[in-house]
């Protein structure tokens, strides 16, 4: 097969695109011929040795395909099924070997490259909105970066929901991005701006019902002071930087608030908690409540300059790697 592989750690020049051995459909594992894999930070992280890894390493995570085979003890899936995964290493390759209890089944609807792009940061979205804090219909939502990957599929989620999403954002260029997602109020934060108070005068001094903040150091201050009494705040992330120790007692004074430090692999333990998951995200693709797009696509053989772009912040929307 052709694969990429990470043959030490470094910048994107480490990666090297050749033939490498195929993996076999071990007990439990489905054999997938890959239409198209997902690119991602951690990914950058692992071939970069900012997460240790074994070099060489056949780089990737994400992705979508059809079965080819399927190993001992498979009963749920035959080949030609279609399906995508979010954590399955080696995915920058033509063939991998997933856990057959850990992929998803895509609908006829859905194209390869939606499909392979949508596992991380959708599923994050959905168990953020429905997991982490439960949106109901009328609670307001203060939605972090709200024109990002996670942010935009949030944001439409809330508003399925039947919620109010107020969106941060950097440039006016991004509140469009938002608003056209669903946002029904988008401001800019940086210098001069109080975050916080302008989230209580939107919400008529009450703040909202729950704070999404994947930005960390630089919003969690003004994410608690805009979190309603007894509402949640949800910290998924620290694209700023992690947040410091604080003291508890703030949770208290601040109106009995509750946080939470979710991450992905505890919201998708079982296959009917994925399969639960992945569905609503698929039915909201192909009812077209969902809008989702692939940013930009790479053959396989140009995945250094993939990971150029996604490290020189020169991408718009997800970018996939196809064969």
């Amino acid at each position: 097969m052709k694969a990429v592989r990470a043959m030490s750690a470094g910048g994107p020049e480490v990666l090297e695109y050749g033939t490498a051995d195929a993996p076999a459909a071990g007990p439990g594992e489905l054999l997938v011929d890959v239409r198209a894999a997902g690119v991602n930070f951690i990914d950058t992280y692992r071939r970069s040795g900012v997460y240790p890894m074994d070099y060489p390493h056949i780089v990737g995570v994400e992705g979508a395909g059809v079965v080819a085979e399927v190993g001992a003890g498979v009963t749920d899936f035959s080949p030609g099924d279609r399906v995508a995964w979010h954590d399955a290493p080696g995915s920058y390759a033509t063939r991998v070997a997933v856990a057959a209890d850990m992929v998803m089944r895509v609908p006829e609807g859905v194209d390869f490259e939606a499909a392979a792009a949508l596992p991380l940061q959708g599923l994050t979205a959905q168990y953020l909105a429905t997991g982490s804090h439960r949106v109901e219909a009328g609670q307001t939502a203060l939605v972090h970066a709200a024109a990002g990957g996670v942010g935009l599929l949030l944001t439409q989620i809330v508003k399925h929901l039947g919620g109010r999403v107020i969106g941060t954002v950097s440039t006016e260029e991004k509140a469009e991005l938002a608003r056209a997602a669903g946002a029904d109020e988008v401001f800019l934060y940086g210098d001069g701006v109080d975050v916080a108070q302008t989230v209580l005068d939107l919400t008529g001094g009450r703040g909202v019902d729950v704070a999404y903040d994947g930005v960390g150091r630089d919003t969690f201050d003004a994410s608690l002071k805009a979190t309603a009494v007894r509402g949640s705040l949800v910290l998924f992330g620290g694209a700023s930087g992690q947040v410091p120790p604080f003291d508890i007692q703030r949770l208290n004074s601040g109106g009995g608030l509750f946080l939470s430090r979710p991450s992905l692999q505890w919201f998708v333990r079982t296959p009917e908690e994925l399969r639960e998951r992945s569905s609503m995200l698929f039915d909201g693709l192909e009812t077209g409540w969902l809008d989702f797009r692939v940013g930009q696509t790479f053959p396989l053989a140009d995945a250094a300059e993939a990971h150029r772009a996604l490290e020189g912040r020169r991408t718009t929307g997800k970018v996939v790697l196809v064969p």
